[in-house]
């Protein structure tokens, strides 16, 4: 989690024109989940070098998971005793972007009565470059049965140079479009 975004934000993520990946165990009986805890371990940073996860991205991330599962009607109680444990990371790749553009530069004229060439210049540049795409993931455990029920995840173009608040901003966008399908609504 310390590349994302989140990410996008991943928080750290911008935000990403395509909609968040979910699944869940069709199984599970979301209705009995009342109370959520975080898992002890949880740690966004785990697997990632990238300067924008970190304690502070990471205290994002959680500050928002508890203000929407609150907001579904969830209570936040300690590990022990919570329906649902919930743990996340991120994931942070790099991507190359190569763009190709042709373009005219200019059009000949005839140069000579005897031999009326015409003539059409044309250019063409390619551009390389590189940038970090970062994910975030979201796992809802249950916590009797140490079984996951749910995930959900959404990665997007890291973006650097924000600002606390552009971060948090992001943080909390990316953290509610996960769970926006939490819990889900069985058929």
């Amino acid at each position: 989690m310390k590349n994302l975004l989140i990410a996008c934000g991943v928080l750290l993520l911008a935000a990403c024109a395509k909609t968040p990946d979910w699944d869940y165990d069709r199984t599970a009986n979301f209705a009995n989940y009342k109370t959520f805890a975080f898992v002890d371990n949880a740690d966004l940073a785990k697997n990632t070098t990238n300067y924008q996860i970190s304690p502070l991205m990471e205290q994002r991330v959680r500050a928002a998971v508890a203000r929407e599962l609150k907001a579904k009607g969830f209570t936040q109680t300690s590990t022990d005793s919570a329906d649902v444990l919930i743990n996340y990371h991120a994931s942070v790749e790099k991507k190359i972007s190569t763009d190709t553009i042709s373009y005219n530069t200019g059009m000949g004229y005839p140069y000579s009565a005897r031999w009326g060439y015409w003539g059409v210049g044309m250019e063409t540049h390619t551009s390389t470059r590189e940038y970090e795409v970062g994910t975030l993931v979201l796992d809802v455990i249950d916590r009797n049965e140490k079984a996951l029920v749910w995930r959900g995840a959404k990665g997007g173009k890291l973006t650097k140079n924000q600002s606390p608040e552009q971060r948090t901003k992001a943080a909390n966008e990316l953290i509610a479009e996960i769970l926006s399908n939490f819990p889900p609504e069985l058929m």
